[in-house]
């Protein structure tokens, strides 16, 4: 778990969170069309995910699952059930990053952990062009990708792609700056729920370490 945490943190802080069907557009609309269609129109969600680390060399890495959440503007919660319990929680001010194994919670301020992020694509505000170099990157299987190259060099990935399919985030894909990617795959995704606002608040168990 050691080796997968630094990944993690990078790959998640977002993500995370993806997403939810707009329904409006085609199957076949521009993946950055869908982007800016989904940052419009999709004010919360709720799904699960998988993300499965691809080492530099080619080689499998660690895999997850869990489930995700967010509501507009800034607030989300990504818990990794399988194969180990980890929770990252934002309520818009503070981003807290909780290891169970570990007994350990790392608090940030949102503005330092989230912006220019892959969070930021999928639950941002809406100013992807301040942060992000972004073009399409064609289609495949009926998925149409974009790609997102961060402006800052102090980012921590060098690129990220993400799947679009009927106004979907099928899927993303986040290179880091070591090489290794690091891929999410969405699903039973529900549009703009009801969602109790003390979802995205987080009480540090007793007795863990927390690191500000």
């Amino acid at each position: 778990m050691a080796t997968f945490l630094p990944t993690a943190r990078r790959a998640l802080l977002g993500a995370v969170f993806a997403a939810a069907a707009l329904g409006s557009l085609p199957a076949a609309a521009a993946a950055l069309d869908q982007l800016r269609g989904f940052a419009a129109g999709t004010q919360a969600a709720r799904g699960e995910f998988t993300q499965q680390q691809v080492r530099a060399n080619g080689r499998a890495g660690e895999s997850a699952s869990g489930r995700f959440a967010f509501s507009r503007p800034g607030r989300f919660r990504w818990d990794v059930v399988r194969p180990y319990e980890q929770t990252i929680v934002t309520d818009g001010a503070r981003l807290y990053f909780y290891d169970k194994d570990l007994r350990q919670v790392t608090v940030r301020k949102v503005d330092e952990a989230v912006s220019a992020t892959p969070a930021a694509i999928l639950f941002g505000a809406n100013d992807l062009d301040a942060h992000f170099e972004l073009k399409e990157a064609g289609a495949a299987d009926g998925v149409e990708w974009l790609e997102a190259v961060p402006r800052s060099r102090e980012s921590g990935f060098d690129r990220i792609r993400i799947g679009f399919r009927g106004g979907l985030p099928e899927a993303m894909e986040v290179l880091d700056a070591f090489g290794q990617t690091t891929r999410f795959a969405f699903r039973a995704i529900e549009r703009n729920p009801a969602l109790d606002p003390e979802l995205f608040r987080f009480q540090p168990p007793p007795g863990v370490d927390v690191i500000r």
